[in-house]
């Protein structure tokens, strides 16, 4: 899913790059990339992702410990002592 997505990334940003459609081309799609991440179903997997990624690492810094240089682990706690459960950037909830 990784190298399907990057592919796709990489082929809209080498049309958007080498179009010669011209500005208006441009603006559509822009306005077509906006509309998209503006779409609450995007916003919600784009969310649910977020919060599976840093439980994730949060789960693999609790198993490496203290094999981790400090430098690491301040940041790691810094990390945990800035993140509020409640707030949600984008007004919607998984819950």
């Amino acid at each position: 899913m990784r190298y399907r997505l990057t592919f796709i990334t990489g082929a809209a940003v080498g049309y958007v790059l080498g179009a010669r459609a011209g500005r208006e081309r441009y603006e559509e799609l822009r306005k077509a990339a906006r509309r998209i991440a503006q779409n609450p179903a995007v916003r919600n997997t784009a969310e649910s992702a977020a919060q599976n990624g840093r439980a994730l690492a949060s789960r693999a810094a609790d198993k490496v410990g203290g094999r981790l240089p400090g430098s690491v682990s301040d940041r790691i706690r810094s990390l945990r002592e800035q993140r509020v459960a409640d707030e949600d950037d984008w007004g919607t909830s998984n819950t």
